[in-house]
């Protein structure tokens, strides 16, 4: 089951991203920083409630998001929960009316099996970078941008 990520999750949420921060498979969120987003993140649960993947739209600009911080345990990988959580997040930007959303990621093969394209990266802009000047890895970043976008309806198909 999805649901909005809740106050009581925020521990386990950043022990799964501190975990796969570690291995540079994305980057680390301060619990701080869990609180002051928590309403961008959505998580993946089991019949017990507990969090077996993550993910995070946050919107950028007038009509941009990103989908961020997306992380599923590794036992629980390969069983569609990642497509899942991703989803979510796209329908959520359409409710939104945002019509790009985008995602830096390592996992590049994963986000084009849902519809994603690449990007270069300076395409995106520069408001998007307030989160790289704190990653290890500026300004040198190898993960590769990607970007969904959503066809503008027809006024007349309404």
């Amino acid at each position: 089951m999805i649901r909005n990520a809740r106050i009581g999750d925020v521990k386990e949420i950043h022990a799964l991203l501190k975990h796969f921060a570690a291995q540079g498979l994305l980057l680390a969120r301060s619990i701080s920083s869990l609180y002051d987003q928590l309403r961008d993140f959505i998580v993946y649960v089991d019949q017990e409630d507990t969090i077996l993947g993550v993910c995070a739209l946050h919107i950028i600009w007038e009509d941009l998001a990103e989908v961020r911080s997306l992380a599923v345990r590794e036992e629980a990988q390969g069983k569609g929960i990642g497509e899942k959580l991703v989803g979510c997040c796209l329908e959520e930007a359409e409710k939104f009316g945002i019509k790009r959303i985008f995602a830096l990621t390592y996992q590049a093969g994963f986000f084009r099996k849902q519809g994603f394209t690449d990007i270069d990266k300076k395409e995106l802009p520069h408001k998007i970078w307030g989160d790289c000047v704190h990653c290890p890895m500026f300004p040198d970043c190898d993960e590769e941008a990607l970007i969904f976008t959503r066809a503008k309806k027809n006024p007349a198909d309404r």
